[in-house]
């Protein structure tokens, strides 16, 4: 049984789910829960799928709240009547711990994949997933260590977009539909909620640039699925955009390997712009309602950053606008100096390679595969 709230995690075990195949080869693997297209595609029959599931924000989810209640309910009779061997859990904390809770209780073994950012946002979070789960497998190598005192076994494993990005980089080039000197890469997210805050500011953002650069520049915005492909183009029917503008299918990564600079909603794509050694600008807002509950809470929080590459780096690297920073004047700004080799420029890509270093070896999707493996033996 597995489950995946986002893009991300779904990707993840798509991958994984390929990894475990490899671990059973004289197995049929029967795999159910939610997920995303990624998981579908390796023959996960899905209760509720990725493009409901998303929602940014306090207040977003509560919008929710009656349909996340009816997924665990689904999840947790899933569970109990068909009984797998082993639940695994990707990302998406607080739906995946309390659905945790409810099937271990059920005599299930619990795993999970991508260890919650307890060593920057509530470490209280410990205990609570050391009675949850059997095993978790970290993605950097400084978290094991921090479950030690309560006797969770954790295992360091590696990050998973290491090995997919050194994929990406081997596979031929694809032909995109870019124009002019300067490529500009538009990735505003993964969730519906998402696109519609960011997308807005992007556009005239990149009319901007388009009037620096006098038209000799392109854009191109990666969708990972056709229902938010749908609302892309909704919203590019009600915003005036650049003249060379292109919406495409999937291939973000190639996307951002091949543009000079990229304008990306804080998430996992700002971790492959470093790994696609793509400058970018992170940008995020939430509602207003959910901001004030946030400062309240923040406060309380012991990092510094949003951006998963300044986490790691532990220092600015990309360029952080979120709320009333996140405008258009900013936004442009900040990407025009990566679009010419500048001193921004070099300082970024220069400050990506030690982030690449510390993310460490391809291999962690098959890491993580044996040691469920081992777990079920």
């Amino acid at each position: 049984m597995i489950a995946a709230g986002e893009v991300s995690g779904d990707m993840y075990g798509g991958a994984l789910i390929r990894a475990l195949r490899e671990q059973f080869p004289e197995r049929a693997l029967d795999i159910r829960g939610m997920g995303g297209n990624a998981m579908e595609a390796e023959g996960v029959k899905l209760l509720h799928h990725t493009d409901a599931l998303g929602a940014m924000g306090i207040f977003e989810v509560l919008a929710k709240l009656r349909y996340f209640k009816q997924v665990m309910k689904d999840m947790v009779e899933l569970a109990e009547t068909w009984r797998p061997d082993v639940l695994i859990t990707l990302d998406y904390y607080s739906f995946n711990i309390a659905l945790a809770e409810k099937v271990k209780a059920l005599g299930v073994k619990t795993v999970h994949y991508i260890s919650p950012k307890v060593w920057v946002w509530r470490s209280g979070r410990i205990n609570r997933m050391a009675k949850a789960y059997d095993l978790l497998l970290c993605i950097f190598p400084f978290e094991p260590k921090l479950y030690e005192p309560v006797g969770l076994k954790a295992y360091y494993v590696g990050h998973p977009l290491v090995e997919q990005a050194e994929a990406t980089k081997a596979e031929p080039a694809p032909r995109l539909p870019w124009y002019g000197t300067d490529q500009i890469a538009l990735l505003p997210g993964s969730r519906m909620g998402e696109i519609r805050s960011i997308l807005p500011t992007f556009l005239k953002a990149a009319r901007r640039i388009e009037m620096v650069k006098h038209g000799d520049c392109s854009f191109i915005i990666p969708v990972p699925t056709p229902k938010l492909r749908l609302e892309v183009e909704r919203l590019l029917l009600k915003h005036p955009c650049p003249r060379h503008l292109s919406v495409i299918d999937g291939n973000a990564r190639h996307v951002m390997r091949q543009a000079k600079a990229a304008m990306i909603a804080s998430g996992t794509a700002t971790l492959e712009a470093c790994l696609m050694n793509c400058p970018a600008v992170l940008a995020y807002r939430v509602s207003f309602l959910t901001e004030m509950v946030a400062r309240l809470v923040l406060p309380k929080a012991s990092f510094r950053f949003a951006g998963l590459v300044n986490i790691i780096a532990e220092k600015s690297v990309m360029p952080e606008l979120l709320q009333r920073n996140f405008n258009v004047f900013n936004t442009a700004s900040h990407l025009l100096p990566y679009l010419r080799n500048t001193i921004a420029r070099q300082d970024i890509l220069k400050a990506y390679a030690e982030v690449q270093d510390a993310l460490g070896a391809p291999g962690a999707t098959e890491r993580a595969a044996k040691a469920i493996a081992e777990l079920l033996h």
